[in-house]
């Protein structure tokens, strides 16, 4: 049964109707919190108003890291906790986390070398690394990763952050909220929010309308915070949010290696040239104030050639705007600490509660980063401890679905698969194992050749697991598959997504027996 019939037939029942939690939000921060909450025992609803992960949180930079450059601007505590968190969730999601090692070259007229080492000493000492190895300084000339460099640059740093599939890592944390009791409705809208002393909720649901009560409401609508709270709640935000946007640009790949580069720009900025589904290069990103539609947010033409720019003072190959393959943006929502300039903008968190007497707690949810998704989660379970009793934290050490396994031994279980499957190639093993991990064997089961998982669509997509994203995470369109559970978007052709339509509409539609 499709997760939506199940949550609509949920709140029919009688003791359904009454959540403990309900958040409106389906990104990185409400899954999260989805998840924490549900694992405690408690009633959880989340409502998304489109398909999982449809904003800001699959349009990062896919990194797990404490971010580098934070340092310059002292923020020890929020560098602190995303490097333990990265520790965390690369034991935790092995399958969608992935250890990476960045090259930094210095630079003329940028950062002084001894400060660029020193920073990366105090990032290696804040890190408490078990799993990654320390940073190091490497000859450039004779390494694989100076190749697409410019013979200028004849030495670099190279330390460890990690590389995330964040849309993924979005999902898995909804499916895991929902095999713990959770209801999870996407493509439902919350339209209206009464506050009394439970929170009544009117929601409208591919065409349908119902009515939820909840203990607590929490807005982890990410960028929409705003709107929410003036179209639903009708009450300004008691914080204000300052949204920022940030751009990337996918080109056909400028190095045959795995590690990434961070490259420092002319404005004190830096920017990421990181592999890329295979066969291509991710760059990004920059730092905008956002102000236009927040449902088509998209790169402009000065970011692009910002990013081409900067790129092109480091690779040999030269880039220009027309060989871009995709871009993409997302606007970050952040607390508004008063800082002028958006990259000086804080990325920590910040939850606001709006507790009143004799009626439902409100919680806001400002910022974050999606390496500290989890402890965010916590810090709000936290903050609503008085309203939601219920069992202690215990995320850091559950695996999410599919990663149970030891991050040491992805290769060991990519030889696994390869060993039931044989007729999975190299590439198509790893895509899938990257993408599910041990969960792989739900639409793989027992089959002996491709052809048992029925027509490939696109790529190596297969009718198999185009059923099983329908039938367990929540796919109903095309674009939830090509973009938000695989990038099959950077090659499928029109008529190949027209094809991903039509087996979409027959498996959540299915025509009657006659």
């Amino acid at each position: 049964m499709a997760e939506n019939d199940r949550a609509r037939r949920d709140l029919g029942r009688a003791d359904g109707a009454d959540f403990d939690i309900a958040i409106i939000g389906g990104g990185i921060n409400g899954t999260g919190l989805a998840r924490d909450a549900a694992g405690r025992g408690l009633k959880v609803l989340l409502v998304e108003m489109n398909d999982l992960a449809s904003g800001t949180s699959s349009a990062s930079s896919k990194l797990i890291h404490g971010g580098l450059r934070y340092l310059e601007h002292g923020a020890f505590r929020l560098v602190r906790e995303a490097l333990n968190e990265r520790e965390v969730l690369l034991d935790i999601a092995p399958h969608v986390v992935r250890p990476m090692r960045f090259v930094l070259p210095p630079a003329p007229d940028m950062r002084a070398p001894l400060i660029l080492r020193f920073g990366l000493f105090l990032y290696d000492w804040l890190g408490a690394r078990k799993n990654l190895p320390a940073s190091r300084t490497i000859d450039l000339t004779h390494n694989v990763v100076g190749q697409p460099l410019k013979r200028s640059f004849r030495y670099g740093f190279e330390y460890s952050d990690c590389w995330v599939d964040d849309s993924r890592l979005v999902v898995l944390n909804a499916r895991d909220a929902a095999d713990r009791g959770a209801s999870i409705r996407t493509r439902t809208r919350c339209v209206r929010a009464e506050r009394k002393e439970r929170w009544e909720l009117v929601l409208h649901d591919h065409g349908r309308r119902d009515v939820a009560t909840a203990r607590v409401l929490v807005n982890a609508a990410g960028p929409w915070i705003g709107e929410v709270a003036e179209n639903v709640l009708r009450q300004k935000l008691a914080a204000g949010v300052r949204l920022i946007k940030g751009s990337h640009i996918v080109v056909r790949k400028l190095f045959d290696h795995d590690s990434g580069y961070i490259l420092q720009a002319p404005d004190k900025r830096v920017v990421f040239a990181l592999p890329f589904a295979e066969d291509f290069t991710l760059i990004g990103t920059t730092d905008e104030n956002f102000v236009g539609d927040l449902n088509s947010p998209a790169p402009g033409p000065e970011e692009i050639l910002y990013l081409c720019d900067v790129a092109n003072r480091y690779f040999r190959q030269t880039l220009t705007p027309d060989e871009l393959v995709w871009s993409y943006a997302g606007v970050r929502p952040l607390y508004d600490d008063g800082k002028g300039k958006p990259e000086d903008v804080t990325r920590d968190y910040h939850l606001e509660l709006d507790a009143r007497r004799h009626e439902a707690p409100l919680l806001t949810i400002y910022g974050g980063k999606i390496t500290t998704y989890r402890r965010l989660a916590e810090a709000a379970m936290d903050k609503l401890r008085h309203y939601l009793p219920g069992r202690p934290s215990w995320t850091s050490h559950e695996k999410l679905p599919g990663g149970e396994f030891a991050s040491a031994n992805v290769k060991e279980v990519l030889a696994e698969m390869r060993t039931r499957w044989p007729f999975l190639t190299e590439p198509m093993a790893r895509r899938i194992l990257r993408a599910y991990g041990l969960r792989a064997e739900r639409f793989l089961g027992d089959a002996q050749s491709l052809e048992q998982l029925g027509p490939v669509l696109t790529g190596d997509l297969t009718a198999a697991e185009v059923r099983y994203l329908v039938e367990s995470e929540w796919a109903e369109s095309a674009g939830d598959i090509l973009w938000r559970r695989g990038k099959f978007g950077l090659t499928a052709t029109p008529e190949e997504r027209a094809g991903i339509d039509r087996l979409i509409a027959t498996l959540r539609h299915p025509p009657a027996k006659g």
